[in-house]
């Protein structure tokens, strides 16, 4: 669990919870001031980022050794190709045996579940935590998917789950049923009903490009517009950083607002251009006045990231205003190379402070 002091108060969300504290009703992403109305008692722990990643390189690497096919998709999840290498009827026992090799090794109990296909596997190893495992095999498909809750399933989120809903599907057995329903919706739904139908799946990459990056604050309310704008340049300061770091362009970008009294906005645009720290400035301002709906609440938690990457997604960049982003381009490097040496707040813009 994830947690900061500010200005004498503690501020945070949750990056985790244990099983006991999910008895109470806390879940990741949930601020501190909430999981403690919830539980008074409740034990919260700094995190320790470098054991992490230690820990996560030296499972990554055991794996490496049992399973020929090892893809990491983030610092505790990996995806694992057994065809051709265990026979279907030993699956039971291998990754059984595996995971008390993992706790004896690296001390780490790891939950593993198996399936036709990585959806179905994620979702079967939900069903093994904690320190369990399980596997689905295809006559066990139906009894297993069809009667669980829409939301169990990875990529239905809020928005998904109500609209959902709001067409009488409340449980991945009725969404199986109504294929014309989703592909009606759109690709992305229509990718969702083959996941959850075992009809798609993607290749084991064991080379794992980032897809995205993301920053975000949570802060006590604050209701002045002028500075929640010099939070979102301090904010796209330090990401502009973490986006050259990457040496990638980002043609999508994305920024959301959490207010008071529960209340979310957020907003998405797309521009395959050259990317610059002031033309990126802009537009986190551009997309915060497009996304504060709700002038009169105040806003408590500022998120910006940036995705589709133009080495990922393949797109060509615009050539309109290229030369003019040029020298704003080497600009942004001659920057990036200050703050490398010196520190990232050797350079700052006379509007953050």
């Amino acid at each position: 669990m994830a947690s900061f002091m500010e200005n004498g108060r503690l501020r945070g969300i949750l990056t985790t919870a244990s099983y006991e504290a999910r008895a109470y009703g806390i879940k990741t992403a949930m601020s501190l001031r909430e999981a403690k109305e919830l539980c008074p008692e409740l034990i919260i722990k700094a995190p320790n980022m470098s054991l992490y990643q230690e820990l996560s390189h030296k499972l990554h690497s055991f794996l490496s050794l049992k399973i020929p096919l090892i893809e990491q998709a983030s610092i505790d999840e990996f995806y694992g190709d057994l065809s051709g290498w265990v026979q279907d009827k030993d699956v039971v026992s291998f990754i059984n045996q595996l995971r008390h090799e993992i706790k004896k090794e690296l001390q780490l109990p790891v939950s593993i579940g198996a399936a036709p296909t990585r959806y179905i596997a994620k979702l079967a190893t939900t069903y093994a935590k904690p320190f369990g495992c399980k596997v689905i095999y295809a006559d066990e498909f139906d009894d297993f998917v069809n009667p669980l809750k829409v939301e169990c399933f990875a990529g239905i989120g809020k928005s998904m789950r109500k609209k959902l809903h709001s067409a009488q599907i409340h449980t991945l057995g009725a969404l199986r049923e109504r294929k014309g329903t989703l592909y009606s919706w759109g690709p992305y739904a229509k990718e969702l009903y083959k996941r959850v139908n075992g009809e798609s799946d993607a290749p084991i990459q064991t080379e794992h490009k980032r897809k995205s990056i993301g920053i975000s604050r949570t802060f006590d309310p604050v209701f002045d517009r002028d500075e929640i704008k010099r939070r979102i340049y301090i904010l796209a300061r330090h990401l502009c950083y973490a986006i050259y770091k990457l040496n990638v362009i980002p043609t999508t970008f994305h920024l959301s607002i959490h207010y008071e009294m529960q209340q979310k906005e957020h907003t998405n645009i797309s521009k395959a251009e050259i990317f610059t720290e002031k033309k990126f400035n802009a537009l986190c301002l551009e997309l915060f006045i497009q996304t504060d709906k709700h002038p009169r609440l105040h806003i408590i938690r500022l998120s910006i990231s940036c995705s589709h990457f133009t080495n990922h997604s393949k797109r060509e960049l615009s050539l309109l205003g290229f030369h003019e982003d040029i020298p704003l381009h080497s600009l942004t490097q001659s920057t990036q190379q200050l703050r490398e040496r010196y520190g990232l707040d050797i350079l700052k813009y006379a509007r953050e402070l």
